[in-house]
């Protein structure tokens, strides 16, 4: 239920950053070279975190009283930020500042729309499933291995992070010129 919950949440959360995202940066005038920097200095910033953790897994539940029976909320700190953060909501509002307008053709509009949604449906049922089984991977993981493929993940964490600085950097960079 939780799984599902994350997952209905994620899609949600990423949905609306594509669609109401550029409308939100337009009013603030903020432009998407920033937005790209600002996201990938969050991202390798979480990234650099987690590759520095103790060897010891912390456990990243809540602070909250987690007692049996007591509710767990799927949004906060699940969704948002762990599962979507800002780095995910900055790559979603950067794609959809850049979907096609109505000059395109309504259906070209359709088309991109209808895979921007199955493309959000994809990462949502991805969520799901890591949720869902994540007890089970672990265990077969085990803790030495499960140290292995949280280091690497940050690592390839940190270097998307960097990547999306880059792109913010070199967009930047013609308009300081």
């Amino acid at each position: 239920m939780l799984a599902r919950g994350v997952a209905v949440n994620s899609f949600l959360l990423l949905l609306g950053s594509l669609f109401i995202g550029s409308h939100v940066l337009e009013f603030f005038g903020i432009t998407l070279p920033i937005v790209r920097v600002a996201g990938g200095c969050v991202v390798a910033a979480f990234a650099w975190k987690l590759l520095h953790a103790n060897e010891e897994l912390a456990d990243q539940r809540s602070a909250t009283n987690n007692a049996p029976g007591a509710p767990i909320d799927a949004f906060y700190p699940l969704t948002m930020p762990l599962t979507v953060g800002p780095g995910s909501i900055s790559v979603a509002v950067t794609l959809g500042s850049q979907r096609p307008t109505l000059s395109g053709g309504l259906g070209e509009l359709a088309l991109l729309g209808g895979g921007a949604i199955a493309g959000l449906a994809a990462i949502a049922a991805t969520i799901y499933v890591c949720y869902r089984f994540a007890g089970s991977i672990v265990a077969g993981l085990g803790e030495r291995g499960t140290s292995v493929v949280m280091r690497l993940s940050a690592f390839i964490l940190f270097c998307i992070g960097i990547q999306i600085i880059w792109n913010g950097f070199m967009a930047l960079m013609p308009a300081a010129a």
